[in-house]
């Protein structure tokens, strides 16, 4: 019977699981080691003639470019994974309260998410060159997308409120998800509002930000089309993500090599940053 079990599963899982995993070995498996054996020869984008060991990372430690990308990168991360998750919280702690027309508040801020990164970056280049020079001069007199000062910290603005709405929904689920009874055994034990939510809904929901956290840094690690479409890496590269970075070496300057390289020092940067970051926020979660 046991046999005849383990038979049923393994059918059910080459019915059930073997395209999904054929497609993703596919799409995802056997490019990503193609373009990691690619970063150990001198690949044009077409083919190669050699093998040339560690050259291409070499090649790529070196560049002052990249660095200066991966710093900026990082303080963008930094900025966005503070930024997002505390306004979006605060959007789920006022979307949670019992009133009127809760659900069309919820609607608006998640609408930004919906729109894609180049129509994004458009909608915003209008409005910092037009629109807020006029609505607010005092702050906005001048473009922010053209000083070098200021361009980064627009480019966080477009960010934040593109993806806050989405965290929302998140923290959202995991308020709702909260059992009443542990909050009203609260209130009769006189908590008050702000320690019951730094005592009771804060660890009861670390998982949600241990999720909202990981999303925000992975999006941010990646952003490639906002960066491009609002600034396009400038003022004088003052806002030139990884992404743009390893696009521009590839494709802009004709280094595939050393691009691809770049590529696979990104991905293991994001992967040590996004490991790092789930391990340490699961510590802070609360087994209900």
């Amino acid at each position: 019977m046991a046999v005849r079990t383990r038979g049923s599963d393994a059918k059910r899982f080459l019915i059930f699981g073997f395209i999904p995993l054929a497609m993703f070995t596919l799409v995802l498996v056997i490019p990503f080691a193609q373009g990691v054996f690619y970063t150990f020869t001198d690949w044009n984008g077409q083919g190669f003639d050699k093998f040339v060991g560690l050259e291409n990372y070499v090649e790529s430690f070196k560049d002052e470019d990249f660095w200066q990308s991966m710093g900026i990168t990082l303080a963008y991360v930094v900025a966005c994974l503070i930024l997002v998750n505390a306004i979006a919280f605060g959007l789920a702690l006022l979307v949670t309260i019992p009133m009127r027309g809760v659900n069309g508040l919820r609607t608006v801020f998640f609408v930004p998410n919906l729109i894609g990164g180049v129509i994004l970056g458009l909608i915003w280049q209008f409005l910092f060159g037009k629109a807020l020079p006029v609505i607010a001069p005092a702050i906005f007199g001048d473009n922010w997308l053209l000083d070098t000062n200021t361009a980064f910290w627009a480019m966080v603005i477009v960010t934040v409120w593109q993806m806050s709405g989405y965290m929302m929904i998140i923290y959202v689920t995991a308020l709702m998800s909260i059992d009443q009874e542990t909050l009203e055994a609260s209130t009769l034990d006189g908590a008050n509002g702000a320690k019951t939510l730094l005592l009771i809904k804060i660890p009861l929901i670390a998982q949600a930000f241990t999720i909202s956290l990981f999303l925000t840094m992975r999006s941010a690690f990646m952003a490639y089309d906002v960066n491009l479409a609002l600034t396009g890496g400038g003022p004088f590269r003052s806002t030139e993500l990884i992404s743009l970075r390893v696009f521009t070496e590839a494709f802009g300057y004709g280094n595939f090599n050393t691009g691809q390289a770049q590529a696979v020092l990104m991905f293991v940067f994001v992967a040590l940053a996004a490991v790092t970051q789930v391990a340490v926020s699961k510590r802070f979660e609360v087994q209900r």
